[in-house]
């Protein structure tokens, strides 16, 4: 080679190198990722009845750590969705009490005594907001999302009953929610962590969408 290029060839090829190694980190990380639809799979392809005891409890470990790991917003709509739905009513009460545990963010209790602190005219208005912004989220099809995620949500059932949301107006989040069903507890998570997000970014503070 001559030398008067053998500079730029260098060059050339550890640039080349720095992008595949990029490109081969990104498909790593996309490979990583999780996804609602990942979940889904992991759900279909595991049957919860026919586990052993040990294998259930590590099957339902390793559905809640699946699901911290989603984004928040990927994480709402597998919520509004019911994506877990089917295994939730096969677990036993002690399974539900801790898979709801393992799957509420952080912050969660700190959060409800602050909502519960805020004024009732406020704390209504925040309620309305966020259940008016999940069905937006559940009956929007987001960029990239899966077709199949999306109708499982836009068909399923309320974002909150009209009873549990007359309940929560009337008794106040906290008493509703400490004392409820771990079927009600689980209806209640998607609207939990719309206000918490609200709370967190100041949009319920601003006292606007």
């Amino acid at each position: 080679m001559n030398a008067r290029y053998r500079p730029a060839v260098t060059a050339l090829a550890a640039i080349i190198a720095v992008w595949l190694a990029a490109l081969a980190a990104y498909a790593a990380f996309q490979y990583h990722k999780a996804t609602a639809e990942k979940i889904r799979a992991y759900l279909q392809q595991t049957d919860l009845a026919r586990l052993s005891a040990e294998a259930r409890a590590r099957a339902l470990r390793d559905l809640a750590a699946k699901i911290n790991a989603l984004s928040p917003e990927e994480r709402q709509r597998a919520r509004l969705g019911r994506l877990w739905g089917d295994w939730f009513k096969q677990m036993t009460e002690a399974e539900k009490a801790d898979f709801l545990d393992a799957t509420l963010p952080s912050g969660f209790k700190q959060m409800l005594a602050s909502f519960e602190q805020q004024p009732a005219d406020k704390r209504q208005k925040a309620i309305n907001d966020a259940i008016q912004r999940l069905r937006d989220e559940r009956d929007s099809p987001q960029p990239g999302s899966n077709s199949n995620t999306n109708n499982s949500a836009t068909n399923g059932p309320p974002v909150l009953s009209e009873d549990l949301q007359k309940k929560v107006v009337m008794t106040g989040l906290q008493s509703v929610y400490t004392s409820s069903s771990a079927e009600t507890k689980a209806e209640l998570a998607p609207l939990l962590e719309e206000i918490q997000h609200n709370m967190e970014s100041g949009r319920m503070f601003r006292g606007g969408h």
